[in-house]
């Protein structure tokens, strides 16, 4: 028997490489995708990503989703409290595995870990610990194409938020900086790959700087 997942989607490359990678594990049946959202943005935080862009990826890759909002402010108690109440309703669903597309950070692991613990569902981690390096080149060889939303102002320039995340991107990023944005140095929207059907048409539309961080809308066409 294959084991019911879902994924969490950020709506960037590395959870979209995670749906990639889980369908070709035949262990694994991934029937939905979930996303945690800004409430009173409607956007999902740092990605940035509109709900109808969400819902055109899900689309896209055949998948339903579920979307997770969050008041802003919102204290980790409360963040516990809601994301607790939404798994505990998965069980009902047959929901056997949660997938995550995190790479290198221990601590983030370990909470998810933890939060999942007395649950019944088991964490997966299909990225973890894939050298950047090696992993940025794979998702670019295999077509997938994203641009990025946000970038952190103390790490990168501004003039890179809004590009596609391609090989020539990553030949100017500056010394130090991660090729798939492991530390935060910039959030990506996927529009095309194998992980998906069909290439969702996007525009770029207003850059806005905010809390020391630039933002690129990206807006889903037609």
């Amino acid at each position: 028997m294959r084991k019911l997942t879902l994924l969490s989607w950020s709506s960037g490359k590395d959870s979209a490489w995670s749906l990639y990678l889980l369908r070709q594990d035949p262990a694994i049946e991934v029937v939905g995708l979930f996303s945690v959202m800004n409430e009173q943005a409607n956007r999902v935080s740092m990605h940035a990503t509109r709900e109808a862009l969400l819902q055109r990826q899900a689309e896209a890759a055949g998948l339903a989703i579920d979307t997770i909002k969050l008041p802003d402010p919102c204290t980790q108690e409360k963040s516990d409290a809601i994301m607790g109440g939404f798994v505990a309703g998965l069980t009902a669903r047959g929901i056997e595995c949660i997938a995550f597309g995190d790479l290198f950070l221990k601590d983030i692991r370990q909470y998810r870990e933890e939060q999942l613990k007395s649950t019944g569902i088991e964490p997966l981690f299909p990225l973890w610990q894939i050298p950047t390096v090696k992993l940025a080149e794979e998702m670019l060889t295999a077509g997938l194409e994203a641009y990025i939303s946000s970038v952190d102002l103390k790490k990168l320039p501004a003039s890179f938020v809004g590009r596609r995340w391609s090989r020539g991107l990553l030949e100017e990023l500056p010394a130090g900086v991660d090729p798939c944005g492991e530390n935060g140095e910039f959030h990506t929207i996927v529009v095309g790959g194998p992980m998906f059907e069909k290439r969702i048409e996007v525009a770029v539309g207003e850059i806005v700087q905010r809390n020391g961080f630039a933002f690129a809308d990206i807006i889903p066409k037609n």
